[in-house]
């Protein structure tokens, strides 16, 4: 499927499984956080809209503003933040690296990259609308070891 060329009609009946749409103030601002920390590429970004794909997996962004008619719109805080209670893991990122260039890009880090006795290292990272990206990757037998 051309992601930059399907019909709105189209891309909406393939979806299959668990859907994830993240709704944000602003579009274009959670496409340059997800493309500067994970090196994400959106698909069809406008305004109102972008398809997002990580690892084979699609994901979409709506603006705020596109759910006029929706009633999830009147739940929305309008302070954020907005995401508590999710967190949105991208399990196979270096949580090392994408910490760095979430440092680099003035994101907030809520946690540092650490290993957990779960087998992953990972870093939380808040993007602008309080959302919790999760960059983990699996942890060595060496790391393992040493966490216990």
């Amino acid at each position: 499927m051309d992601f930059e060329t399907v019909s709105a009609a189209e891309f909406g009946t393939s979806l299959k499984g668990l859907g994830l749409n993240i709704l944000v103030r602003d579009v274009a601002a959670e496409i340059r956080f997800l493309d500067a920390v994970f090196g994400m590429a959106s698909h069809r970004a406008s305004r109102d809209f972008a398809i997002m794909i990580y690892g084979g997996q699609v994901f979409q962004l709506h603006g705020d503003h596109t759910y006029s008619e929706n009633p999830l719109l009147g739940l929305l805080p309008e302070t954020p933040p907005r995401g508590a209670g999710i967190e949105i893991r991208l399990y196979g990122s270096d949580p090392d690296e994408a910490a760095a260039r979430a440092e680099a890009g003035g994101w907030h880090i809520l946690q540092a990259p650490a290993n957990k006795p779960h087998g992953l290292r990972e870093t939380f990272i808040l993007c602008e609308n309080g959302y919790a990206w999760v960059a983990s990757r699996a942890l060595s037998i060496e790391e393992q070891a040493a966490v216990g």
